[in-house]
């Protein structure tokens, strides 16, 4: 029985390492999920210039809670599902309110809104339906999703400055057409993927059967 126990409590220690909730760099990822109100109250008010600060102190607050799981071994499981929803809720909360008139010279056109909240809509849809058919539970974003939410957050920041100085209409509307290339291509991309993973994944389980 000692013997047993032993295991047991290797398994139970793993597993309270892997969650730790209560972490520093998922405490600053919480603060940053924190902060998505207090952009849309700048951006409602007129203050660009604070809502334009939000959006850099969330990026600053991204690359420091990674860095410090990486660094000081602190990754766990409550973070790898905690930091891509405080980025996706900043995002899609900052292009719903930068698509609302509220005063704003220069908005983020409805269609793109549109374009990129069904893109990740269609995304989370994809990943739960491999997760709960195919049980395949790592689903690791592509160059092209980087990109676009790289595009995205371009997007959100030249239309702060858009409406805090002169700019010429060409510099917002180059990031509108190039985020929707994006949006497209990384579409289709994951459409692909999702069936490279299904047949990787079915391979791996005839492999399984054959061998046992």
């Amino acid at each position: 029985m000692i013997q047993d126990a032993k295991p047991k409590g290797k398994i139970r220690a793993e597993v309270e390492k892997r969650l730790r909730p209560l972490t520093l760099p998922n405490f600053i990822t919480l603060m940053r999920m924190a902060i998505v109100p207090f952009f849309v109250i700048a951006v409602a008010e007129g203050d660009f210039m604070v809502a334009l600060w939000t959006l850099i102190i969330a990026g600053l607050t991204d690359l420091l809670d990674g860095w410090m799981a990486r660094r000081f071994d602190m990754e766990s499981l409550v973070g790898a599902y905690l930091d891509p929803i405080a980025d996706k809720l900043l995002l899609v909360t900052a292009y719903v309110t930068l698509t609302i008139p509220m005063g704003q010279s220069v908005v983020i056109p409805l269609w793109l809104a549109i374009l990129a909240l069904f893109r990740d809509f269609f995304i989370m849809l994809v990943v739960l339906i491999l997760y709960l058919v195919e049980d395949i539970r790592s689903f690791p974003p592509s160059v092209l999703g980087k990109a676009t939410t790289f595009m995205h957050i371009v997007t959100i920041g030249v239309v702060l400055l858009a409406n805090l100085m002169m700019m010429p209409s060409w510099v917002p509307n180059s990031c509108f057409y190039l985020s929707f290339v994006l949006i497209i291509l990384s579409g289709f991309n994951y459409i692909y993927r999702s069936s490279r993973f299904i047949e990787i994944a079915r391979q791996e389980k005839a492999d399984e059967s054959v061998d046992g």
